[in-house]
């Protein structure tokens, strides 16, 4: 049912065919307090997940495939979820990979090695000697994963996922 309701809020943004009348509040969305965007006047896409979510990982394709047609005035961002402390971890390492512009060769790589290679990537060393592997310079990432850059978009999320009011992962919030 997430899935479905999820590939929905993706068609509506791009199909003029679907109109807002065919859907009802708090039965198939809910409508949040208006947050401020970052995307000007684009429409912002927000995906929250976590990397150790089996949910997240079957939905990166859908993800994959909409952010090749979506249109141009949609932002796409994803928000690494942090419902427990130790999934910080990861959320670090999402943003040190994108402060160093390497996050769209490994993102999908993570995934993949958490749910199909089975590998146990929830310590900072696991993830460290993860994306050394994959051509990752270890200093240069451990300095950015220990980053004032990476310390605040860290608290930014927290504070989103509050305003929010998320759930559940893998979840969709637009504009």
């Amino acid at each position: 049912l997430i899935k479905k309701l999820l590939i929905y809020i993706f068609l509506m943004i791009n199909s003029a065919l679907l109109h807002a009348a065919d859907f009802t509040p708090d039965t198939h969305y809910k409508v949040l307090t208006p947050q401020s965007t970052d995307s000007g006047d684009k429409i912002e896409v927000l995906e929250f997940f976590w990397y150790g979510c089996p949910h997240c990982y079957s939905f990166e394709p859908y993800v994959q495939s909409w952010k090749k047609s979506k249109s141009a005035n949609v932002e796409f961002v994803r928000v690494p979820a942090m419902f427990r402390p130790d999934w910080e971890v990861q959320a670090r390492v999402y943003y040190a990979l994108s402060n160093m512009g390497v996050i769209e060769d490994l993102h999908g790589k993570i995934f993949a090695a958490i749910h199909k290679d089975k590998k146990r990537l929830y310590t900072k060393e696991a993830l460290t000697n993860f994306v050394v592997k994959n051509g990752v310079d270890k200093e240069i990432f451990l300095k950015e994963y220990d980053s004032f850059s990476v310390d605040g978009m860290v608290r930014k999320d927290k504070k989103k996922q509050k305003a929010y009011k998320l759930q559940g992962v893998p979840s969709i919030a637009v504009n």
